[in-house]
């Protein structure tokens, strides 16, 4: 049996003149508690990147449900521009305006010479071109003048010939629309 008083050999005795040989807790305490530190802070580190990613998540599904709702919002616009440039809803709403259909077309080329016989669009149903266009003279304002004196028109022309030339010049002979044909 060993006593306290035999010597260690070899590997024993080295290691028990690099280590203290009385009670080590107070040396183990630093160390305990950076070790507790260390997992503390982890932990809380982990918690917090775990509630960034959460709130990162729920601001990623409000995202894409506003993405698609903004998505129906626009295909609904969409068919209804489609809807209102179709041909036949353009038409319908032509003939509210009272248009009607053009008649064959003429075209001016560059030399002078007229290609086609320019003719005058049918009148819709019901409706008399001369009427609906003609020119109405200017309303005058009242300036306070008596009801016995007489206000002379003005000279100024109506709206409908200031803005819209007339489609066939003096000289009879239509004016290009759309130039180089």
């Amino acid at each position: 049996m060993k006593g306290p008083g035999k010597q260690l050999k070899g590997r024993a005795a080295r290691l028990a003149q690099v280590l203290p040989a009385g009670n080590s807790s107070a040396a183990r305490t630093p160390f305990v508690l950076l070790v507790v530190l260390l997992l503390g802070g982890g932990l809380i580190a982990l918690l917090l990147l775990n509630s960034a990613l959460s709130e990162g998540s729920f601001r990623l599904t409000d995202l894409k449900k506003r993405t698609t709702d903004l998505t129906d919002e626009q295909q609904a616009l969409q068919r209804d521009v489609d809807d209102l440039s179709a041909p036949y809803a353009l038409e319908r709403r032509a003939r509210e305006l009272g248009m009607v259909p053009g008649g064959s077309p003429a075209f001016l080329d560059p030399d002078g010479t007229v290609r086609g016989a320019p003719g005058a669009a049918p009148t819709a149903p019901g409706t008399q071109p001369s009427a609906q266009f003609a020119p109405q003279p200017p309303a005058v304002p009242s300036t306070g003048a008596s009801a016995g004196t007489s206000a002379e028109p003005s000279a100024r022309p109506s709206v409908l010939e200031e803005t819209s030339p007339s489609p066939v010049p003096a000289s009879g002979t239509p004016a290009p629309t759309t130039p180089g044909r």
